[in-house]
This record gives structure tokens, sequence and C-alpha cells, in this order.
């Protein structure tokens, strides 16, 4: 792939040389920028998924077509922190 530059000023570079630590700045921007992409699928999925489930009755007949959630296995009290 070949490089390019991009002019941005001297405090915004210090601060990703900052926060990309001992990785070179080259790769932390193009980690970053992955990052970006996967959070920005992320919310797109979730805003698709908190429509469909707002939908009146969606979850009852989700339950009736797959038997709704298992219930828990004796013994296990575990929870989320």
């Amino acid at each position: 792939m070949d490089d390019t530059s991009m002019k941005v000023d001297r405090a915004t570079r210090d601060r990703f040389r900052e926060l990309a630590g001992s990785q070179p700045l080259k790769e932390y921007l193009a980690d970053l920028a992955k990052k970006e992409e996967e959070e920005r699928v992320l919310g797109t999925a979730t805003a698709a998924f908190r429509r469909v489930i707002a939908e009146p009755g969606l979850l009852d007949r989700f339950d009736a077509d797959f038997g709704g959630l298992p219930a828990p296995a004796a013994g296990n009290t575990s929870r989320a922190a």
C-alpha cells in the first residue's frame, strides 16, 4: 500500500504519539481506523436490534417459535458483575 501524508497540528500529532506508546504511529492509526469502523457497524446493528425488539409482540412470537430462554441449570447462581 502506498503511503501518503496528512497535516495535523503538533498537539494532535503529539497526542497520537503518546497514545501509540511503543507501537509505530502508522500502525496505531491503522488500528484506530479499524476500531472506529467496527464501532460504527456495531452502532448500526445495535440501533437495528433496538428497533426490532421494540416491535409490539415480537418477544412473545419469538418465545412461541423458539421456546423462550432455557431454564438456568440447577445450582447455577452466577451473575454478571
